[in-house]
């Protein structure tokens, strides 16, 4: 009874508090299940970029037209234009649902039968360690991560994510840099094997059509659930909930089973009109 009474006027603010909690618990929950159409325009949009982006890789690399605004600075930059929104949504789009350890998996074994795929019927062009496997790996790694990155502020973690993005986005060339500014080689030994080269330093001989180690790209993953956390603190999810473009929707609502069949299908239309035409 003693103890009761000592603690009864902080039980009611404590009450008072954890009533503020639940609710804002119970909002984040509502959102949660909410559909967030924006996300699944912008993911749709940027598959049907993609989309034309191997249909272009074809024409030049298997079907050998001479495309030199493909290999040009323009081809670059619409190539990294895709890569950086699909990795900056995946990490934005981490914190939905409850099936974490579900969605990772399926994502890098997807990953991992495009590999085994093009390592038996095209291995001249063969895909190791491409965009999937890294989705998927910095899905599983974001489990155990969450717990630290959630105490950092997320505007602190978006800034310094994309630095040490930018600092790392050479480390598979062999230095520490961005694009064209090599600050510090970094030496030879880490290149070593297929394991050195999944967290981004490939021995020499390593070849890959597709290629996103784990370093520098998982710090990009990281920019995207910062950003989350900017867009939950200022209440940003609203603005997301409005349907604009239903069939890029519809698209970025089947994205990775639509990623897994669209480079045959291209392959197999353009193989049948050169054999027509």
């Amino acid at each position: 009874m003693f103890y009761w009474k000592e603690q009864k006027g902080s039980s009611i603010l404590d009450s008072k508090k954890n009533g503020r909690q639940s609710e804002e618990s119970c909002q984040k929950e509502a959102y949660m299940k909410k559909r967030y159409y924006v996300l699944d325009e912008i993911r749709g949009m940027t598959l049907l970029s993609m989309i034309l982006y191997h249909t272009a890789w074809d024409m030049v690399y298997l079907f050998h037209k001479d495309w030199a605004w493909y290999e040009s600075t323009t081809g670059y930059v619409w190539q990294q234009s895709i890569c950086w929104t699909f990795i900056l949504l995946s990490g934005f789009c981490w914190s939905f649902g409850k099936r974490k350890v579900r969605r990772g998996i399926t994502v890098f074994g997807a990953g991992v039968v495009i590999t085994a795929v093009t390592l038996l019927v095209m291995p001249q062009n063969r895909v190791i360690f491409g965009v999937l496997t890294l989705l998927g790996t910095c899905m599983l790694l974001m489990i155990p991560f969450h717990r630290i990155m959630k105490r950092i502020n997320p505007t602190a973690g978006l800034f310094a994510s994309l630095i040490l993005f930018f600092l790392l986005r050479n480390v598979p060339g062999g230095y520490i840099g961005f694009e064209g500014w090599n600050l510090l080689a970094i030496p030879d030994e880490f290149y070593r094997n297929y394991v050195t080269a999944f967290f981004g330093f490939p021995q020499p001989a390593f070849f890959s059509t597709d290629y996103f180690p784990v370093f520098p790209w998982i710090f990009l993953f990281f920019a995207g659930y910062y950003l989350y956390g900017i867009a939950e603190k200022r209440n940003f999810f609203p603005y997301l909930m409005t349907e604009r473009i239903k069939a890029a929707g519809w698209i970025g609502r089947h994205s990775l089973p639509i990623y897994m069949i669209h480079q045959p299908v291209i392959y197999g239309i353009l193989s049948i009109s050169f054999t027509m035409f």
